[in-house]
């Protein structure tokens, strides 16, 4: 008893910590170099990431990198932390492109970021002072070398006045700085290269956008040059009172102010843009359902997308469903090669297909009215009702085989003696189908028919290749179309258009995501009562 006893004693920790050594020591030395090799690769990826933070005063995310950092050292220096070894890439991937783009999907949602409202109120005030900015006409003529630094592009300056050395950027002020001289005309200073004339008049572009401050008050304006030798003063028309926190245009006078909005705003409503970043919190969502050159076409947009996604899945399972009925009859020859017939639109790309379809459906010279239809001028893609019908037909030929393989396999997996059963008690064909069939295939099925319906409702591939959302509507602030849904709306308010609205486009996302969410949890929920029939 006491030998047994002996054999069966947890090992004490002495003996864990040689078993581990000997472990350890097992390890191929080629993992080993491998593992500190990636830790390296991404300690090395941290370290720059850090600098690059610190330098733009991003304190809260230098945090979180350096903290995730530490942990996944840790982690894979430890020789107990095995499980957590295999989840930590999958848990730092899922927080990067899930959480992390849910979450700031939603604080975009609850701000006015777009055009003209894409920074802070530092770069608004510099930028508008700069686009307001006019030569000097008694400017003293300040002799400049155009030079270069990892790609940034600053000028070193010589004062008539003092003969100093001075050098600037577009986001730095000019700074006093050791130069070599030539001719009392600074030429070089270290860690900075003198562009020859060659290469400065090839870089006009990049010259015009060069304005140096002068100082770090805006107001003593920058200096700017026309030929990449001889610089000049400019100031703006537009003078910031700091203290005030107001822009006042010395032309005529009038007065802007921070009211709260993102921008300077005068009396009369008239905004100076671009403005800067900052909360409104519900003032997106508000605006989507109280402004009416919004609300009509997003409730236009939302009755079409639920019906694209619900006709779409109905008409691709009932096909899918005839398909598989009729090519899972034993008695018919060559099935096998009338399934792969079937399944091809599925094996394409779809947004191949979606063009071929478009160009097919071309009202001009498409292949569908100059050859099946004897050269008919049929506007399968311009007119709003024929639009919405050419994206099912479409949609259809591209989303029935899956249903058809799905429908398959599960007509397959239902025993055979549940039929012949049937067949002795005297029920026919549909019976069979409909009491039967029908009920156990929507058990394998249901959950498969819901996932489709979520991808339908976001199905930007075929709208955007098919139609681009057109035709489009008329008298609406926003660039939709009668045949967008929710998810190409999003994309045209956020990306096209002359003004890019990303609070707005951010605020959409959150009501698809919340709809199509509570569509989901009902749905599966009702599944359960599926369940009872298996």
């Amino acid at each position: 008893m006491t030998e047994t006893m002996e054999q069966t004693a947890p090992p004490t920790k002495r003996q864990r910590q040689a078993a581990q050594i000997a472990e350890a020591a097992a390890t191929p030395v080629g993992w080993m170099l491998l593992k500190i090799l990636l830790l390296g690769i991404v300690d090395a990826v941290a370290v720059y990431a850090a600098f690059v933070l610190f330098a733009n005063q991003e304190w809260l995310v230098l945090a979180v990198v350096i903290a995730v950092t530490a942990v996944v050292n840790y982690i894979y220096f430890s020789r107990r932390r095995v499980p957590a070894k295999y989840l930590t890439p999958g848990i730092i991937f899922l927080v990067v492109f899930q959480v992390f783009a849910l979450v700031y999907t939603g604080y975009i949602g609850f701000t006015n970021y777009g055009t003209g409202h894409n920074g802070s109120k530092p770069q608004a005030v510099s930028a508008l002072l700069a686009s307001a900015q006019e030569r000097v006409e008694d400017s003293p003529v300040y002799p400049v070398q155009i030079v270069e630094q990892a790609g940034v592009y600053g000028l070193l300056v010589t004062d008539p006045d003092t003969g100093d050395a001075l050098l600037g950027t577009n986001d730095e002020p000019l700074r006093e700085v050791d130069a070599q001289f030539d001719g009392g005309s600074a030429t070089a200073t270290d860690g900075w290269r003198t562009l020859p004339l060659a290469e400065v008049f090839s870089l006009s572009s990049e010259l015009e956008k060069l304005s140096v401050p002068f100082s770090d008050d805006p107001n003593d304006g920058s200096l700017r040059t026309p030929d990449g030798q001889s610089g000049y003063l400019y100031i703006s028309q537009l003078e910031y009172d700091a203290a005030a926190d107001t822009i006042t245009d010395t032309r005529n006078g009038v007065i802007y102010s921070d009211t709260g909005i993102g921008a300077f705003t005068a009396d009369d409503g008239e905004q100076l843009l671009p403005g800067w970043q900052v909360n409104v919190g519900f003032d997106n969502f508000v605006r989507a359902v109280t402004d009416a050159s919004i609300r009509g076409p997003l409730i236009s947009v939302t009755v079409w997308t639920f019906v694209f996604a619900i006709v779409s899945v109905a008409s691709t399972f009932f096909l899918g469903l005839l398909m598989a009925l009729v090519f899972n009859n034993t008695r018919m020859r060559f099935r096998n090669t009338y399934r792969i017939i079937m399944i091809l639109p599925y094996a394409f790309p779809a947004f191949l297909s979606a063009l071929v379809w478009a160009g097919m459906m071309n009202e001009s010279f498409g292949f569908i009215n100059q050859v099946l239809l004897g050269g008919a001028e049929i506007p399968w893609l311009t007119d709003p009702t024929l639009a919405k019908v050419s994206i099912l037909i479409v949609n259809l030929w591209l989303g029935f085989p899956y249903m058809f393989l799905v429908c398959m396999g599960a007509l397959q997996g239902i025993p055979e003696d549940v039929n012949e059963a049937a067949v002795m008690d005297g029920a026919n064909p549909w019976q069979i189908f409909r009491r039967i069939k029908l009920p156990l295939l929507l058990v394998t099925v249901t959950p498969l028919l819901i996932s489709s319906f979520a991808f339908n409702f976001n199905n930007f591939n075929l709208i955007y290749m098919l139609t681009k959302g057109g035709p489009r509507f008329t008298d609406v602030s926003i660039p939709v179309g009668h045949t967008d849904i929710l998810i190409s709306m999003v994309y045209k308010v956020a990306f096209t258009g002359q003004t890019r609205d990303y609070g707005l486009a951010s605020a959409f996302t959150i009501l698809i995501f919340i709809v199509v969410a509570t569509i989901s949890i009902v749905s599966f929920r009702k599944t359960k009562a599926l369940e009872e029939l298996n």
